[in-house]
């Protein structure tokens, strides 16, 4: 079944992941919808000193919207904001240094956050891809820590404060390698099987989806959306996917356009119309699952992973 799962999905990639298939689903984008001013809006981008992350913040900041970088180089993050406010002219771009894999900062960072900030938009953009099976400093799995538990955490958090302004919303930058994993809560720590470090990631954005398929039921209030960005010439892609890089460099999508959805569903009104809880690629919610792939995942799975990470949270609450 995963070779199935593997070869479909490779094709569906080369035909709409490429920089060839973002220019085929941009004729049928309506300009309109970018051409808003969001200022007076604050978004927070987490991973956004390069790649994805930048690219959208800078296009945030390009209409008005005050941004909150949230980085774990605090070189980088700066000059990515000196980068971001001289090309767009927006003063109001903020650094805050925090690393993702660490719970027990993130506890404390969204609480100072809360007291000190506004938020109408967070964007869950932070992730990572680890080759081999690492622990972090709290014995928690690399992958694992920073793409879904930092998420979790990191939202979870940061809702209250969502919860008090109008149109807010939260987009996770999830992936279209998800399709070929099912939610495996038995295992969420990669501990009982031969480690592979794309199918780790694969798991994880599958992990992201069901959240945000879970937090739009829980708030009905937020508007939650998760997406694909497409094959993107970054340089996570370039670092983690070495061997994939050197094939596929040339069809690459830049970076912009990777962003371009990320940017639709955190400005425009037309992304609010759609039904909270949609997974979006170029613009357009797409199915979650490949035909004939048996990815669905139950009810009860569901419950069990909101409530395995809502316990491994708790651990690292400061006392």
């Amino acid at each position: 079944m995963s070779l199935y799962r593997n070869s479909v999905w490779f094709l569906k990639g080369l035909n709409q992941y490429c920089r060839s298939g973002y220019e085929s689903a941009s004729k049928h984008f309506v300009p309109e919808d970018l051409e808003v001013n969001v200022t007076g809006r604050s978004f927070m981008v987490t991973g956004a000193n390069s790649g994805i992350g930048k690219a959208a913040a800078k296009e945030i900041a390009r209409r008005g919207g005050a941004v909150h970088l949230v980085c774990r180089n605090k070189d980088r993050a700066e000059e990515a904001k000196k980068e971001i406010t001289t090309e767009t002219g927006n003063q109001n771009i903020f650094v805050h240094i925090l690393d993702m894999s660490n719970p027990k900062r993130i506890w404390e960072f969204a609480e100072q956050f809360k007291n000190e900030h506004r938020l109408n938009v967070l964007i869950n953009n932070a992730g990572c891809m680890v080759n081999k099976r690492e622990l972090t400093e709290d014995g928690l799995e690399n992958n694992f820590a920073t793409n879904t538990l930092g998420t979790y955490i990191l939202t979870t958090l940061l809702l209250p404060l969502l919860g008090k302004e109008d149109d807010a919303r939260v987009i996770t930058v999830s992936s279209g390698g998800m399709l070929v994993q099912k939610l495996n809560v038995s295992d969420l720590q990669s501990e009982k099987t031969a480690f592979d470090g794309t199918m780790v990631y694969a798991q994880n954005k599958r992990q992201q989806v069901v959240l945000t398929e879970q937090w739009a039921k829980a708030h009905p209030n937020i508007h939650f959306s998760s997406m694909h960005p497409g094959w993107a010439d970054t340089p996570a892609v370039r670092t983690s996917m070495p061997d994939f890089y050197e094939k596929m460099k040339d069809r690459l999508r830049t970076e912009a356009q990777g962003a371009d959805t990320v940017v639709w569903l955190a400005v425009s009104p037309a992304a609010r119309k759609q039904a909270s809880g949609l997974f979006f690629q170029d613009r357009q919610p797409v199915p979650t699952h490949l035909p004939l792939a048996w990815t669905k995942s139950s009810p009860g799975d569901e419950e069990k992973l909101m409530q395995a990470l809502e316990e491994l949270s708790q651990k690292f609450k400061p006392r």
